[in-house]
């Protein structure tokens, strides 16, 4: 049985958003929004499945939902108005292509600008408690990291296949070695404090 509520208001066509990729050094921020037409099995916070199992949600979101749209916001523009800014850009950039204008929006977080005068809800931890962000998390988060993938076989040194461009020990080390490229976040801590 799953645990998620399919929606917050049954009565309106409700969209679902997420981000991946905040909390990257890395890359884009990447959103989706979702507006789904039943409820998906298995259907949960992107961060508590595995990479098979994202995927295998992902073709199934695709299938099922009735619309869904996926967008994301450069480095450069993180640089120009910070991360909280450049994840509701891109939350707002999913909505804005989505083929059916939502009735409401749930959005996964504490912080948004309305969006098309559009009422919504913030809900903090919504990927673990509603269906549509859930599938938002995910969506976003198998788009980000298809990106990062492509970006590994330019840059392999950074070892973004394994480290998606989060803030991990080895990655630190390259950027150390390296130098920062046109893809990493320089207004971020690119380098570990040290002692």
């Amino acid at each position: 049985m799953n645990s998620l509520l399919f929606c917050l208001n049954e009565n309106l066509l409700e969209a679902g958003c997420d981000e991946a990729g905040r909390g990257c050094l890395a890359g884009p921020v990447v959103a989706a929004a979702v507006i789904l037409s039943k409820p998906i099995a298995g259907l949960m916070d992107s961060k508590k499945l595995n990479e098979k199992q994202r995927l295998s949600l992902k073709i199934q979101i695709e299938k099922d939902a009735l619309s869904y749209a996926v967008a994301a916001v450069s480095p450069r523009r993180i640089e120009e108005i910070n991360i909280l800014n450049a994840s509701i850009e891109a939350m707002q950039m999913a909505l804005s292509e989505l083929k059916t204008q939502p009735e409401f929006i749930l959005i996964d977080g504490n912080r948004f600008k309305t969006y098309e005068n559009i009422p919504h809800t913030c809900v903090i931890k919504g990927d673990d408690k509603f269906q549509s962000i859930a599938a938002a998390s995910i969506l976003a988060k198998t788009y980000r990291d298809e990106i990062m993938h492509e970006l590994h076989n330019k840059f392999p040194e950074y070892q973004w296949k394994q480290n998606k461009g989060y803030p991990t020990i080895a990655h630190r080390i390259a950027i150390e070695k390296h130098g920062a490229c046109i893809h990493h976040r320089k207004t971020f801590q690119l380098l570990s404090n040290k002692p």
